[in-house]
């Protein structure tokens, strides 16, 4: 007897992220266009089941009224899609502000994670979702200020994510930290884990793992300490490295995005210096997807995942545009539901 296989979701910030009216910036693209791009896409019968959706403007006003949120609720499931997991507005310019910063930005820092956790909630009873977790991270980009007292500013961090597993746990939710090189405190897979542990509520506070991001935490990037590869590294190599951070990160991971990176840092706006996200079929991208992705979502169910995301943040509007690409990432999740996401 074999269980429900794991959901196959389309991020919808790939829309935002990057994007905005700075010389150099493209647009935003629309909520609707996003919806419209992931439903249209197809692959031997088989679409993209939800989104993950991101908890600001222009696609969300976070203090938006319930009506206006079960309008967002009704606007997805016109193109029969669920909501999985969201992203809440912790970052400084939208709700929150540093998880590593003094009592007031603390303060906005756990004001996001209560309105992400109401706007949840509406979800929730409107249907439109029925699992996913709530994506944070630190909110202090770049590690050099950490650097400057790293047992104190990670034990600040440790403190206020505490707090907001406590604010989660209230409404029934778990948060997912997004292991990303460019977060303090988050910027490398062994600092990571010392958060996670620090936080020690693994039923309300976990890891993101994107496929990306986690690449180059094998590199150690912002991190050189903890690197498990270096350049020239054979293929057995990778894979030995591989199981070592996922042996460590896995039994906290509940959030999952499929990815793929060429080794490069980029990014664009307010969000520059991370791993670059490249297009499933990359030609330089380092990853073979399917098969890391395995070491990711062994005994998965058991940690109550039951989707995957696609991330691809930072593509050119022309690329996000093109239907094809939503095809071709499509059929990458496929191939990586069909070969870990049915569990017996």
């Amino acid at each position: 007897m074999t269980n429900a296989s794991l959901k196959l979701h389309n991020a919808m910030w790939p829309g935002l992220v990057g994007k905005g009216d700075e010389e150099g910036q493209e647009p935003p693209i629309s909520l609707d266009k996003m919806l419209q791009l992931t439903a249209a896409a197809e692959v031997d019968g088989q679409k993209f089941e939800g989104v993950d959706y991101f908890l600001f403007h222009p696609h969300t006003d976070p203090d938006a009224s319930e009506d206006e949120l079960k309008q967002i609720a009704d606007q997805i499931g016109s193109y029969d899609l669920k909501v999985g997991s969201l992203v809440a507005p912790v970052w400084p310019g939208t709700v929150g502000d540093s998880a590593m910063g003094d009592d007031e930005q603390q303060g906005k820092f756990l004001d996001a994670i209560h309105k992400a956790c109401r706007i949840a909630k509406v979800f929730n009873e409107h249907g439109i979702r029925e699992y996913g977790a709530i994506r944070i991270d630190s909110a202090e980009f770049g590690v050099e200020k950490w650097r400057e007292n790293t047992d104190e500013n990670t034990a600040r961090i440790i403190s206020t994510f505490k707090q907001a597993a406590a604010i989660a746990e209230d409404h029934g939710e778990r948060l997912a930290c997004e292991g990303e090189i460019c977060w303090a405190g988050m910027h490398s897979w062994k600092d990571m884990l010392d958060i996670l542990e620090g936080v020690g509520k693994p039923d309300s506070f976990g890891f993101q793992a994107d496929q990306a991001h986690t690449y180059l935490y094998l590199m150690g990037y912002n991190a050189p300490e903890h690197a498990l590869l270096q350049d020239g590294y054979s293929e057995d190599d990778f894979y030995a490295a591989y199981e070592t951070m996922t042996d460590k990160l896995r039994p906290w991971t509940i959030d999952f995005h499929v990815a793929q990176n060429d080794g490069t840092v980029h990014g664009a706006g307010s969000h520059d210096k991370t791993g670059k996200h490249c297009q499933a079929d990359d030609p330089n991208g380092k990853l073979d997807i399917t098969r890391t992705a395995g070491y990711w979502l062994k005994d998965a169910e058991s940690r109550g995942l039951k989707h995957i995301c696609w991330d691809g943040c930072m593509f050119p509007n022309s690329v996000l545009e093109n239907p094809e690409t939503w095809n071709v990432i499509l059929k990458a999740m496929v191939d990586v539901r069909d070969a870990h996401g049915r569990q017996s």
